[in-house]
C-alpha cells in the first residue's frame, strides 16, 4: 500500500524501542508498493541520526548504514507542498509547517499516513486523512 511516511515513522525503527516494530511495518509497506515523503523528510533524518550520535546512542558508522538502507527504498520525494493548503493544515490543526507537509501530501496523494506523532494522527483523523496502522503482537 503506497503512503506518506513521516520522518517519526521511519526513525521508529532506529530510535524508539517501543514502536520499532511500526516502524518495520511501515518501511515493509513501502518495500512492497512506494511511499511519499516531502523533501524535507531527508533533512529531519539526518538530523535526528545526528542528534543521537551526539548523544552516544548511534555511531556515524550506524547513521551511515541506516542512511544507506533508506536510500535504496522505493521513496518518491515530492519537492514542494502546496504552500497554501500546508499553512492552512497547520493553522486549523495547531502542527507545526513541518507536520502539516506530510498532512498536505497524503490528502494530495489520497494514501494514508504513517506517524508516531499523535498531533499528527489527530490531525489526520480530523481531515479524514487514515493513519497506518499495524497489528501489535504482545
Amino acid at each position: 500500500m503506497a503512503l506518506v511516511a513521516d520522518a517519526s515513522a521511519i526513525l521508529a525503527l532506529a530510535l524508539n524501542e517501543e514502536e520499532a516494530r511500526y516502524g518495520e511495518a511501515v518501511i515493509n509497506a513501502i518495500v512492497a508498493d512506494e511511499g511519499f515523503v516531502p523533501a524535507l523528510f531527508w533533512f529531519e533524518i539526518r538530523n535526528a541520526l545526528l542528534m543521537s550520535e551526539r548523544r552516544k546512542r548511534f555511531t556515524p558508522e550506524r547513521t551511515d548504514q541506516f542512511l544507506a538502507d533508506l536510500e535504496v527504498l522505493p521513496i518518491v520525494v515530492d519537492p514542494q507542498p502546496r504552500w497554501e493548503a500546508t499553512i492552512g493544515l497547520a493553522r486549523r490543526h495547531q502542527l507545526s509547517v513541518y507536520d502539516a507537509a506530510y498532512l498536505e501530501l497524503a490528502q494530495r496523494k489520497a494514501v494514508s499516513l504513517a506517524t508516531i506523532d499523535a498531533a499528527l494522527k489527530r490531525a489526520a483523523g480530523s481531515v479524514s486523512i487514515t493513519v497506518f496502522q499495524t497489528t501489535r503482537r504482545k
